[in-house]
């Protein structure tokens, strides 16, 4: 892994692999330890903001208490200092996590390749790291699809505790300035409400990712959060059955369960959570959790008798007495009043017996007229419908979602009572996450609870490589490819004069072009050096051009030196061998030939055969 940037001396940071509303996360690698690990980093424009940074080392001191293998490792924290505009340096957070290779819930719920079996097995992992971390005082506060990762192997793998807090905190409750934290499909009443949670505000959350994972939709949709929270507040969910035939009545039970408005009917910790779906996996439907506060029978009938003692005789008081459940050879009604059996009290007035049966035919009479009417009123309606045609199931239209983002377009055909299928697909007329199309199309009508094949618009298939991709660092380009949908390849050198060691001086296919989405691009990156070029037997001028050549940006000194072989004007040697690599603007001396200096005529002797001199002349043998 190339990079020119390293955190604490120690973790060299490479290319993004991620990116959140409060942070960016890259693929790293330990130099001490050789491993590969995950740094999540603050946003730079958020690096300022004292919330934010509190909020990201909550998360760090969160989870490096945690040591489970359902719940992504922290290994490390620490500050990045860069250089900000102002005087003060801005200290950037970041944290040091275990490196997972998978894909989130979110994206496997969507791709809808998740089984039922496969749905409650992950949701087991997520309550064992919710129990763990429970234990260890800590509540999660946002549990959802996007921060459950799977790794290759099927483990689940829990992340993302930025608002987690201490179960001990009594103030830590989901509202700052009157603003919810958190993601509306998944809030808790209590924390919709903004009240204090604990560990089952996240067995409710659990709850609802365990709806989503069985029926690929929250329990409950709107069109803005505070219509979602409102219905987390006030309303129940249709059961999971309704949306997905395959789930049985015990996991209906225990999702109801899970999903009560009120904590105290909840289950009161993950292990019971757990183990109601483990039972229901096998079929055992959970026992209906007994009321503890029955709601108590108001009978009117004593009223009545009451009313009945202030107008009427003895006779009736004690009727009346029976009526409301006394009895009457129990004692006396009254103080001053024997007890009275029903005979007596009828038969000692003729008059009430008239009354009596004049009110038994009254109500005979009116009971054989209801009837009559209810039996005439079936009959016709049986009549209509034996004569009117079957009528087929009724339908639903699929709703517009063209243009609309996939979390719109989930929530419209949701409302609609049907369920979203994404794809995604490339487009050169819609923007990137944008719905292209639906399958079937808007306006057609098909049963309730029916597919609806969106495709998404991953933008261009083709895309242009980044002009300013020249001068970049490797970590810097492989960034800038990766937002224009591409990635970078392998890495080779190149001498450069002009731009410095390590930048990237040229692209393979060339900066500007335009390449299928997805293409692999290699770079290549400037040493910071230049080749000598081979000078002697060339001419001084053409010496000179070859080191003042742009490509090398090299200086020179001439030095002249006599020879009678070479042609004058000819270099004849140069201080740096030729093909060696130096730095740009070093001195080359160059060694130049010149004719030699002509030797003077008048000193010579044209005899070269020397004159006796006398002495030499009159000397003897």
């Amino acid at each position: 892994m190339t990079t020119d940037r390293v955190l604490n001396g120690r973790y060299e940071v490479g290319e993004l692999i991620g990116r959140g509303g409060m942070a960016d996360v890259h693929l790293g690698r330990d130099i001490r330890l050789g491993r590969s690990v995950a740094i999540k980093l603050l946003r730079r424009d958020l690096a300022r903001d004292p919330l934010f940074q509190s909020r990201f080392r909550r998360e760090a001191q969160a989870v490096a208490a945690l040591n489970h293998p359902t719940i992504v490792s922290v290994y490390d924290t620490g500050e990045e200092e860069i250089a900000g505009r102002s005087v003060d340096d801005v200290k950037v957070p970041f944290i040091v996590m275990e490196y997972v290779a998978g894909r989130t819930l979110r994206d496997l719920i969507r791709a809808g390749e998740l089984t039922l079996d496969q749905s409650a097995e992950h949701m087991v992992g997520v309550l064992s790291a919710l129990e763990y971390s429970h234990k260890a005082g800590i509540v999660h506060r946002d549990i959802k699809p996007a921060n459950v990762m799977i790794t290759p192997e099927g483990n689940v793998k829990v992340m993302d505790f930025g608002i987690a807090r201490a179960i001990a905190d009594s103030a830590a409750t989901m509202t700052q300035t009157q603003a919810v934290i958190g993601t509306a499909q998944y809030l808790s009443p209590e924390q919709a409400r903004g009240e204090t949670v604990d560990a089952r505000s996240d067995l409710y959350s659990a709850g609802c990712l365990m709806y989503e994972l069985f029926t690929a939709r929250p329990p409950f949709i709107g069109d803005s959060p505070v219509s979602v929270a409102y219905q987390h507040v006030r309303e129940i969910p249709k059961p999971a059955s309704q949306f997905n035939p395959e789930v049985s009545p015990a996991l209906d039970a225990v999702l109801h369960r899970a999903l009560e408005k009120d904590r105290q009917d909840r289950y009161q910790d993950a292990v019971a959570f757990r183990d109601a779906l483990q039972q229901a996996r096998k079929g055992v439907v959970p026992p209906s959790r007994p009321q503890e506060h029955a709601t108590e029978a108001l009978s009117t009938l004593p009223a009545a008798a009451n009313s009945a003692t202030e107008t009427e005789g003895p006779q009736t008081r004690a009727m009346a007495k029976v009526l409301a459940g006394g009895s009457m050879s129990s004692g006396p009604v009254t103080e001053d009043q024997p007890p009275l059996s029903i005979s007596r009290t009828f038969n000692a007035d003729g008059d009430a017996d008239d009354r009596r049966r004049a009110a038994r035919r009254a109500w005979t009479t009116t009971f054989f007229i209801i009837v009559a009417l209810v039996l005439a009123g079936g009959t016709f309606v049986l009549l209509n419908l034996l004569n009117s045609e079957p009528e087929g199931p009724l339908l639903q239209a699929v709703p517009t979602v063209e243009g609309m983002t996939q979390d719109e377009a989930a929530n419209a055909i949701f409302a609609a009572d049907l369920r979203p299928q994404f794809d995604e697909d490339y487009s050169d007329s819609v923007e990137p996450g944008l719905v292209i199309d639906s399958d079937p199309g808007a306006g057609e009508e098909v049963e309730p609870g029916s597919t609806i094949n969106v495709t998404i618009s991953e933008g261009p298939s083709e895309a242009i490589i980044p002009q300013d991709i020249l001068g970049m660092t490797e970590s810097s380009a492989r960034d800038a490819l990766s937002s224009a949908g591409l990635s970078g390849g392998t890495v080779t050198q190149e001498n450069s004069a002009t731009v410095p060691a390590d930048r990237v001086v040229s692209t393979t296919p060339g900066a500007g072009e335009s390449v299928p989405i997805g293409s692999e691009i290699d770079l290549v990156l400037s040493t910071g050096l230049v080749e000598v070029p081979r000078l002697i037997e060339l001419t001084t001028d053409e010496a000179i051009a070859q080191l003042e050549d742009p490509a090398r940006g090299l200086t020179y000194r001439i030095e002249e030196v006599e020879n009678a072989v070479v042609d004058p004007d000819i270099v004849t040697d140069q201080s740096a061998e030729p093909g060696s690599v130096v730095a740009p603007g070093t001195q080359i001396v160059i060694t130049v030939a010149v004719a030699p200096e002509p030797e003077d005529d008048s000193s010579a002797d044209p005899d070269p055969t020397p004159t006796p001199t006398p002495t030499e002349a009159t000397e003897e043998p």
